[in-house]
């Protein structure tokens, strides 16, 4: 089984979330996790809590990068940060992947100092998941969108290579045999976008290995007609923060509705399946996190707010990317085209 380095200063609620994460894990599978943080602090933590401790390490540092820190800042004045030190297992050979629900950037930042990026991979691609219709039986729920943040203004190759990369990452984890890949753009015609994105949907159009589906508007990224979702990094991560938006204001109006007055209150009950498959899709914690692609190695993003359900996954995820040969299968679809 593979081992998960755990950064367990990062996020909102690190380290306590994190550790019980981990812990979870620790009785519910057979993966073996290193907790890089303050060993004072993780241990207090794993006191109250059961877990195995074969299955759990603990790499002590006092540094740690904070959520509202300068990535390039942090990263040059903490060479011994948790999230790095993490980094580092994997680069050493001593874990196999990483999981940090901790700064985006830095942790990009992390990747691209320790990590050696794949042969002809021009730029990392940071990913996420989220929560769509789907189309026909054994599609995947969830959707993948790349890249959200890591390379902001892109040129034709790389989006190509984004999709390549995402395409492999979506045969392996969601065991889409032909995923759907899209390029999110203004119009459905080959011609918009500007000379970029047109040059893309050309490429696109002739990669062997790549279901190219066209371009996807706005309005059909909740449907199902693409599986994997290329955009550059800046208008992929408005998008994310849009998704993650609407889900919260969601949330908040059934919220509202049963506080409102019995009659709302009434109304739900009726539509209760419904309410409760809309939480199901919109709750960030079943999906645990996404990869950061480009490296020979995986660094799987949990959510800043992540708490122990979604750090459990989020360690689930990374293990089964690397039981699957993710990167293996990245590497042989780049050499393929």
């Amino acid at each position: 089984m593979p081992t998960i380095a755990v950064d367990a200063m990062g996020g909102d609620h690190a380290p306590l979330e994190v550790v019980k994460g981990a812990a979870a894990i620790s009785l519910e599978t057979q993966i073996d996790v290193v907790l890089v943080g303050d060993e004072q602090h993780i241990q207090a933590v794993l006191d109250r809590v059961q877990y195995r401790p074969e299955r759990l390490q603990v790499r002590h540092t006092d540094q740690l990068i904070g959520m509202a820190e300068e990535p390039h800042a942090a990263v040059r004045a903490k060479p011994r940060a948790s999230l790095l030190m993490a980094v580092q297992l994997v680069a050493m050979g001593e874990a196999d992947a990483v999981v940090t629900a901790g700064n985006t950037g830095a942790a990009v930042l992390a990747c691209a100092r320790y990590f050696r990026p794949l042969p002809g991979i021009r730029r990392a691609a940071l990913a996420s998941v989220y929560p769509r219709q789907t189309e026909y039986p054994g599609q995947d729920q969830l959707a993948l969108l790349l890249d959200v943040g890591a390379t902001i203004r892109c040129e034709a190759t790389e989006l190509v290579q984004f999709a390549v990369m995402g395409s492999a990452y979506a045969r392996r984890i969601s065991k889409v045999p032909s995923p759907r890949v899209g390029l999110l753009n203004m119009g459905a015609e080959a011609n918009k976008g500007g000379d970029t994105f047109v040059e893309a949907y050309r490429r696109l159009g002739s990669i062997p290995g790549v279901n190219f589906v066209g371009n996807i508007e706005g309005h059909e990224l909740l449907k199902g007609k693409a599986d994997v979702i290329v955009t550059e990094g800046f208008t992929g991560n408005v998008v994310l923060k849009l998704l993650e938006g609407v889900a919260d204001i969601l949330s908040e109006l059934v919220g509202a509705a049963a506080r409102e007055s019995w009659r709302y209150r009434f109304g739900l009950r009726v539509l209760e399946s419904g309410v409760e498959r809309l939480r199901s899709l919109t709750d960030y914690t079943a999906y645990g996190g996404a990869p950061i692609l480009g490296f020979e190695h995986l660094l799987i993003k949990a959510h800043g707010r992540s708490e122990a359900r979604a750090i459990s996954n989020a360690i689930k995820v990374a293990a089964k990317a690397v039981r699957d040969g993710v990167v293996g299968e990245i590497q042989a679809s780049l050499e393929s085209r």
